[in-house]
């Protein structure tokens, strides 16, 4: 759980304040910087905002726990969840390049109209954003305990790392791109988000929501048990121990969604997902290429028609 809520957490806050220090760092460029203090005003409220939606969500997540359909929450909140992440990778990905323009037009148009209000809430739900959708990560992996998540050393390691990389990023001495950061946490994230999938049918299964054509499609026990209960009930039953310890099988577990007897579905789901992201980057690479191969042909012909013009004029 610390590990996915240390990646969780870098991510967004990074995220946050990178959005943040792009609006702040113009505002300075462009000789407005007695407007960044609403910037910061809007931030702050957001942060503030985001923990009473975490305090919601417990309360809801509490009264639901009350009436004994809390699972049905945990399933609702992991496949939303693993659906959030997933998106919130192609999103980065897809407005990175064009996120520093974006943000500084709209702060030029807020200054040109002297829109204060529009600052503070421009900033205040760019952040809320980031803050929601953090809550909602929490809850999925720790079964709605967010409290926990947001009080463990994972999510404050990783607030700590995404301000010391924001820092070294606007301060310009940072020589690693940011875009190979979220490359490699984009993949970590993806990983989370499909151990997400497959628990949440998981389950399921064990509510007997869904069935199983095959409910163990394999063993792996005896090579790496999910769960030192399971290491424990191996020993037991066959008198060997397993060659990796169930501490490792639990890790992989949280982070992953590593089972050691999946079930055929899980398997399928588990695989198919990263086929979908397969598909849905190349169809995103091949989007892009033809963006790029249409705008070389346009350049190319207004290049031809000005040739033509000159020396139709000489």
């Amino acid at each position: 759980m610390e590990i996915q809520a240390l990646l969780i957490t870098f991510r967004e806050v990074l995220e946050a304040l990178l959005i943040v220090g792009i609006i702040t760092t113009y505002l300075k460029r462009t000789n407005n910087k007695k407007y960044t203090k609403y910037v910061w005003f809007g931030a702050g409220l957001a942060v503030l905002a985001s923990i009473g939606v975490a305090m919601l969500f417990q309360i809801v997540f509490t009264g639901f726990a009350a009436m004994g359909s809390e699972m049905y929450l945990k399933i609702s909140i992991i496949f939303i969840s693993a659906i959030l992440l997933t998106q919130m990778i192609f999103w980065m990905a897809e407005h990175s390049r064009d996120l520093k323009g974006n943000m500084e037009g709209k702060m030029n148009k807020f200054i040109s109209t002297g829109n204060i209000i529009g600052m503070i809430i421009h900033s205040f739900l760019v952040v809320l954003r980031e803050g929601v959708e953090t809550v909602f990560f929490f809850a999925a992996i720790t079964g709605g305990n967010i409290g926990a998540a947001m009080q463990g050393w994972g999510a404050i390691t990783g607030a700590i790392i995404a301000v010391i990389v924001s820092y070294f990023f606007f301060k310009g001495t940072m020589r690693v791109p940011l875009k190979t950061f979220f490359k490699v946490t984009g993949a970590f994230i993806l990983l989370i988000a499909a151990g997400l999938l497959v628990q949440g049918v998981s389950m399921l299964q064990d509510l007997n929501i869904i069935g199983s054509v095959i409910p163990h499609l394999y063993d792996l026990t005896w090579f790496l048990p999910e769960h030192p209960i399971d290491y424990a009930h191996y020993v037991r039953d066959y008198g060997t121990a397993p060659l990796l310890s169930g501490d490792i099988g639990i890790f992989l577990k949280a982070l992953f969604g590593y089972s050691s007897m999946p079930s055929i579905e899980e398997v399928i789901v588990y695989i198919g997902y990263f086929v979908v992201i397969y598909l849905l980057v190349n169809a995103q690479n091949e989007k892009k290429q033809y963006v790029k191969t249409d705008s070389a042909q346009n350049e190319d012909h207004s290049t031809q028609v000005l040739e033509s013009s000159t020396k139709n004029i000489i």
